[in-house]
């Protein structure tokens, strides 16, 4: 079963502006299946896992190039970098946009491919797994801000979520939305598949299993602050190994890295960023939360639900089609912490997160810490939790429950 996403009219937008698109991305998060959804009586589809395309593109791209001179999709195109000079020179004969579209998941090296030979040619697209709105067939596709237009507007396609948990636990992945599937198997390929085709020559890992436990202890201090030093000593590797393998994991999809709210009036600022592993169910894998029940009740499950917040209010940013967004975090060595921090037009949005279904106002006691900042204003502030009904606890503080991300 197809899941329509969101990202589809991103793509048919860029698709008519750029000479050729690039979708990037973790495995498995359906790059391949919405290219082909959308342009498969339409364009010739070519992927480079086959040997014999691969070899073609590699020894002599001119030639191969000439058998797709019509509308092409290249899947996995990563695995063939020196194809890019020759697209150009192809697309740079011809005024049509749109011909060749892309599908890629290295992107720690393939972006600076892209740079180099396509750039002006080619937009870029953002692609995590699946939303809760696409899961729920929710065509509501505005990012997330706490404002009252958004929240009215929202409001007209919200869908009651009964069991956040099992969906936190599941995942992101398409693939898993098929309940026959196995999860812990998904998941078990799915790391194999990653450090084997995407990590082992990349970085030149000669133990798997050190890269493993990488993984294991990043995935466990999912919504916390980075610590290069604790992760090193967890693992038995040297500080700068761990800073090159966190910028892999950055730029291949796996996390983000919230970065802290920067501003010359706030002086006392953790400059630190926060760590999210972008996919729950992978996370719940790795840190072996086998079940959403020992995963809600654990030790972790806040940071959890934390991570779970963040990461679609990421995807209502990037399946919009916004390529850089407009989130932070602030923590001040006073204690003071507010979870996530949107700045739009001049105005910062507070966000707390909490894994609660009855939120007080001293929860956001931290918001007022932005009316020193005067040259923002402070916008509408809100508890993000596990209520069943949006409240205002003040004229400037609302609850809102999971489902208006």
């Amino acid at each position: 079963m197809y899941y329509k996403r969101h990202i589809e009219e991103v793509i048919m937008k860029m698709k008519r502006q750029f000479k050729t698109v690039l979708i990037t991305g973790p495995r498995q998060v359906g790059k391949t299946t919405v290219l082909k959804h959308l342009f498969n009586d339409t364009y010739n589809y070519v992927t480079f896992d086959d040997y014999n395309f691969l070899n073609l593109a590699k020894n002599d791209p001119q030639l191969f190039m000439k058998e797709f001179e019509s509308n092409t999709i290249f899947d996995e195109i990563q695995y063939v970098p020196t194809l890019f000079s020759t697209l150009k020179l192809v697309v740079d004969r011809n005024s049509e946009n749109g011909r060749y579209l892309m599908t890629g998941s290295q992107a720690f090296n393939l972006m600076k491919d892209v740079s180099e030979s396509l750039a002006g040619r080619v937009g870029i697209i953002e692609l995590h797994g699946l939303s809760m709105r696409e899961k729920k067939g929710i065509s509501f596709n505005l990012p997330f801000i706490p404002t009252k237009d958004y929240i009215e507007t929202r409001k007209d396609e919200l869908k009651r979520e009964d069991d956040v948990w099992f969906h936190i636990h599941r995942g992101s992945l398409p693939v898993l939305m098929d309940y026959s599937y196995d999860w812990e198997q998904v998941y078990s390929s799915y790391l194999k598949t990653y450090i084997e085709r995407d990590i082992r020559d990349v970085l030149n890992i000669s133990d798997e299993l050190v890269f493993s436990k990488f993984i294991v202890s990043v995935a466990a201090r999912s919504g916390q602050l980075l610590n290069y030093s604790s992760i090193a000593n967890d693992i038995g590797v040297s500080v700068p190994t761990v800073k090159k393998w966190i910028s892999v994991l950055k730029s291949s999809g796996i996390i983000y890295l919230l970065e802290p709210y920067h501003n010359n009036l706030l002086t006392r600022i953790v400059k630190t960023p926060k760590l999210y592993l972008l996919d729950t169910g992978f996370l719940a894998f790795l840190t072996r939360w086998m079940t959403p029940e020992v995963l809600k009740f654990g030790a972790q499950a806040g940071h959890v639900f934390e991570t779970f917040v963040v990461s679609e209010i990421i995807k209502s940013y990037t399946n919009a089609g916004k390529s850089v967004l407009p989130l932070y975090y602030y923590r001040d060595i006073d204690g003071k912490e507010i979870d996530l921090i949107i700045e739009e037009n001049g105005i910062l949005y507070p966000i707390e997160i909490k894994m609660t279904a009855s939120p007080t106002l001293k929860m956001a006691s931290s918001f007022k810490t932005l009316d020193k900042i005067a040259t923002h204003k402070k916008g509408q502030g809100c508890i993000i939790c596990l209520a069943d009904n949006k409240l205002s606890l003040s004229e400037e503080v609302i609850v809102l429950p999971v489902e208006y991300i």
